[in-house]
């Protein structure tokens, strides 16, 4: 074994931060991401730079604002020369493995063939006459992955290595599966079909994971530390989560969001109201739902969180059987939210409202965070890599160039500390009839939204005193004082995320 620490990084899809024990929630039970936080530091201020999937997972690896790194919305490859913290840590002497969900290239078809995908999720589950570097084509390393053990979809919907996984354990299932991948509008549902739950997606990574763990202990990568990446799809929609799990939350004993009934008031919402008369791509989108379907839609993420939950339960045992827990950094975190039903909406998307833009964030270090601890210290997602780099002790000239983000290790020790003043989040959006460019900056008192297309409209909520963001004080006249400072704040921030890429080669 090695004196370097290992990382263990539990990631999940679209889970909000409110969608935890630990966080407030009083009917989810979540009793193995609560112990974590008790033995480590629970962050309440944590921030995605973009709500959705893959702009916010590439900023996770690369330290990067999306406008940076290129992946300004879904459905645009990561590109591989930008280095990522798996290909630092490779390089630096760390084993780097991945199980799940990784999404740094699309998985919907492409607008032309001669794009490629290795996470194109019905290459993987059919014959396809593209050239995907699929199966047994995988890529190695893959962003610096060297193994990969990969999930692509949501809920039922999935494939990758999974998939080959299923087909060793049930055949028949398997089979269904593959014949509901084609069909897209079955990603993009509310719900779907149930897997038993011995063939579900988040068995086949908590067995996984549980399985590289003990590879490690028995030898197989020499006296190399490991940085695991540990990710579940859910609980994303569509949602259908083991039976067992399902039968913990009842949807006629699910209580909705207080803001529920404020939907009328969004469609005089100048950039709101529109996309609400005509709901973009297959309603995926600032979905407005019902009564019964959004209970049921919340009960069933629940139940996929404490599945999620359980799962953790078990990979954190194992890392305490197998003598790993003393050396391992252990982090979970999701990549966006949800709106579950807030104001009478469901899903992600383009909105001010806190729900997909706040996210839990744990953190347990061996020997250097004191147990119990919270902080409600401002982070952002573009912070993470060079905060693990600089804990695991990386030197700053070993890092990816011209990362973003800062170094909040000094909260791990002082969770009063601050080290930023303010959030920065780009929220662009580019499908279907959906286009859409928005800006956020949060601060500990204050959250501005601004549009692209409403350039002489915003959003201003009061984070301390209006938490169910009902109140817009753009209008008022007594605050415009207050909007210009934080206009002002917004500017000086993107121009700040803007970077300095192409570097430049010559005087003149």
């Amino acid at each position: 074994m090695t004196d370097k620490k290992n990382v263990l990084f539990i990631i999940s899809d679209a889970h909000r931060a409110d969608h935890l024990s630990c966080y407030g929630n009083p009917t989810l039970k979540t009793p193995n991401l609560d112990r974590l936080a008790n033995e480590g530091v629970r962050f309440t201020n944590y921030f995605c730079t973009n709500p959705i999937c893959m702009p916010n997972r590439a900023t996770l690896m690369t330290g990067k604002y999306p406008n940076l790194h290129g992946v300004r919305s879904n459905g645009i490859n990561l590109d591989k020369d930008i280095p990522t913290v798996a290909q630092t840590l490779k390089k630096r002497g760390w084993h780097t493995a991945a199980v799940g969900k990784i999404h740094h290239q699309y998985w919907m078809a492409p607008f032309k063939r001669k794009y490629t995908s290795a996470e194109n999720l019905i290459s993987w589950a059919l014959d396809d006459p593209g050239n995907d570097p699929v199966k047994e084509k995988f890529p190695l390393p893959y962003y610096g992955y060297e193994e990969v053990e990969l999930v692509v979809g949501n809920g039922s919907i999935c494939s990758g290595h999974y998939l080959e996984w299923l087909e060793e354990k049930n055949p028949s299932v398997a089979e269904e599966v593959k014949q509901r991948i084609p069909n897209y509008d079955n990603l993009f549902s509310l719900f779907c079909e149930d897997i038993p739950g011995e063939y579900y997606s988040s068995t086949f990574i908590r067995e996984r994971t549980i399985a590289f763990l003990e590879r490690y202990v028995n030898g197989e990568y020499g006296e190399k530390p490991f940085y695991l990446h540990c990710s579940f799809p859910d609980p994303h929609y569509p949602v259908a989560p083991p039976k067992r799990f399902q039968e913990m939350y009842p949807p006629e004993d699910i209580q909705l969001p207080e803001t529920f009934n404020d939907t009328e008031r969004l469609y005089s919402h100048p950039f709101l109201g529109p996309h609400l008369e005509k709901p973009p791509f297959k309603k995926a989108f600032l979905r407005e739902a019902t009564e019964e379907e959004t209970r049921k839609f919340i009960a069933l993420t629940y139940a996929s969180i404490a599945y999620i939950d359980h799962c953790i339960g078990e990979i954190l045992a194992s890392l305490e059987q197998l003598g790993l827990a003393e050396n391992t950094i252990a982090i979970y975190t999701s990549d966006h939210g949800d709106l579950m039903g807030d104001h009478g909406l469901l899903f992600k998307g383009p909105c001010p409202f806190n729900g997909v833009l706040q996210l839990p964030f744990i953190w347990r270090v061996p020997g250097m965070t004191p147990p119990g601890s919270v902080s409600d210290s401002l982070i952002s997602s573009v912070d993470y890599a060079k905060t693990i780099l600089n804990l695991l002790g990386v030197k700053e000239r070993y890092h990816p160039p011209d990362m973003q983000g800062k170094d909040f290790s000094p909260l791990l020790k002082n969770p009063d500390a601050e080290v930023r003043d303010c959030c920065y989040i780009e929220n662009d959006e580019e499908i279907g009839t959906l286009k859409s460019r928005l800006r956020h900056l949060i601060t500990k008192e204050y959250k501005l939204t601004v549009y692209q297309t409403k350039p002489n409209h915003g959003d201003i909520y009061d984070r301390i005193n209006d938490p169910l963001e009902l109140h817009n004080f753009w209008y008022e006249d007594s605050f415009k004082e207050k909007r210009f400072e934080l206009l002002n704040k917004l500017l000086n921030e993107c121009l700040k995320a803007l970077g300095h890429s192409p570097k430049r080669i010559a005087g003149t």
